[in-house]
């Protein structure tokens, strides 16, 4: 990094400072945003409904986790300067690749698919109409602004995107909370061995670790370093470097902890409201704004269904983008969202392709709760071997020289994983 660039990244001083501090927040805030897609929200949804308060200590017990798988996410993006797949066919068969990237491009079409027809749902609940035709539309308007619109335009947008989360913070404001309920069930869970209460912590686990983020965010350094004046990957520095790990530890810290911070909101508002006057099951997001509507108002109703559309528009792109990078880093494939349509033919095709199979499974009337299911069996599945190949890519000094995963960090990502595979195989243990 040059010496502008470095000093362009550093927090102003005085009255700037707020909104320059606020400029160095990029992949890690809008990766954290988009796990909390429609999809996520339904899960949170379920879980305060069926459970009410006891599964609030679950969004603490997953962020730092959360917080170091992604930020060796992003170190593996940046140090560098190839996504992840693109690093990991260095160190094991093309098959074994290829089945990976065909696992995450399945779950991640399976996941468009339920947050396309949430968003479409919410937007006829608000405004009347046929869901399937704003899904249709939501499809076409995520395809065209990802494909069409190069990165230095797009990337502000997806950041500006994330400020729709706070409506999940405005929602739990309008209804009566419990505060000392809540807060004791935070901090001293009351755990039970039952196979649904199993299923839920293994499915917030599901929903808050998936390897789309992953891909996406290791992608998205990439894409910033190519940004205005191109960067060098970091391992290419004689020395130097720390002002880049500063900004992606600030940067994915922030987006883990709103991303956690929201899931906890949505919990505590379902919780509140659906599970104290027994509404106990919740299929999709749109229903859970739509049992809202009589238990605490229209106000609470349509924030959280306008929560449902924002959170779509942002994570469905991320969805069919981590995919694109993916398949294109194993196929060897031109994969920036800088470049032209007819650059990058093949990463623009797989956007759609992914886009339009998971608006087809919308289309097909295929039941969004097993939609949501088989998304999280694949998420589990896939979440595994991936973050196993990420730690081993990470700590190799060949691949990170002097930037390789130590300590701490190293510890905390390899406990995330084994979390995930404990995760991943109670849930088929729960299936069959």
């Amino acid at each position: 990094m040059s010496a502008r660039q470095a000093k362009a990244r550093r927090p102003s001083k005085g009255p700037a400072a707020l909104w320059g501090w606020a400029r160095t927040l990029g992949p890690g805030l809008v990766t954290g945003a988009a796990d909390d897609d429609p999809s996520g929200i339904a899960t949170y949804s379920q879980a305060g409904a069926q459970f009410g308060f006891a599964l609030l200590w679950t969004v603490f017990l997953t962020l730092p986790l959360m917080i170091a798988i992604q930020l060796i996410s992003a170190q593996i993006g940046r140090v560098t300067g190839r996504g992840i797949i693109a690093n990991v066919k260095a160190f094991y068969p093309m098959p074994l690749v290829n089945v990976l990237v065909v696992l995450l491009l399945a779950a991640n079409t399976f996941n468009i698919g339920a947050d396309l027809a949430a968003m479409g749902d919410a937007l006829a609940l608000v405004i009347g109409g046929h869901g399937e035709l704003y899904a249709v539309a939501f499809g076409i308007i995520s395809v065209i602004l990802e494909v069409l619109v190069s990165y230095r335009f797009y990337a502000p947008i997806l950041k500006w995107l994330t400020l729709v989360l706070f409506l999940y913070v405005a929602t739990a404001l309008t209804v009566h909370i419990p505060w000392r309920s809540a807060l004791f069930a935070t901090v001293w869970p009351h755990v039970t061995l039952s196979a649904d209460y199993l299923l839920m912590i293994v499915a917030i686990f599901g929903t808050t670790i998936s390897p789309y983020l992953f891909f996406w965010q290791a992608s998205q350094e990439v894409e910033e370093m190519q940004r205005g004046r191109p960067s060098l990957p970091l391992k290419f520095l004689v020395r130097g470097g720390k002002v880049e790990l500063d900004r992606m530890a600030l940067d994915t810290s922030v987006g883990m902890v709103l991303s956690n911070l929201i899931a906890y909101f949505i919990i505590l508002t379902t919780a509140a409201t659906l599970n104290a006057h027994g509404v106990t099951d919740i299929h999709t997001a749109a229903d859970a704004a739509n049992a809202l509507r009589p238990l605490a108002g229209d106000l609470t109703f349509f924030l959280f269904a306008l929560g449902i559309i924002g959170t779509g528009l942002l994570a469905v792109p991320v969805l069919a983008g981590s995919a694109a990078y993916a398949i294109s880093d194993a196929w060897g494939w031109r994969a920036t969202l800088e470049a032209r349509p007819r650059d990058a033919m093949g990463f623009y095709g797989l956007i759609a392709v992914a886009t339009l199979i998971g608006l087809g499974l919308t289309l097909a009337h295929i039941d969004p709760i097993h939609m949501l299911i088989w998304s999280a069996v694949l998420n589990g599945i896939v979440a595994v071997p991936v973050m196993a190949v990420m730690m081993v890519v990470s700590s190799n000094e060949a691949v990170m020289k002097k930037f390789q995963v130590r300590g701490s960090l190293l510890l905390v990502g390899w406990l995330a994983t084994g979390v995930m595979a404990v995760a991943a195989g109670a849930f088929l243990w729960s299936l069959i």
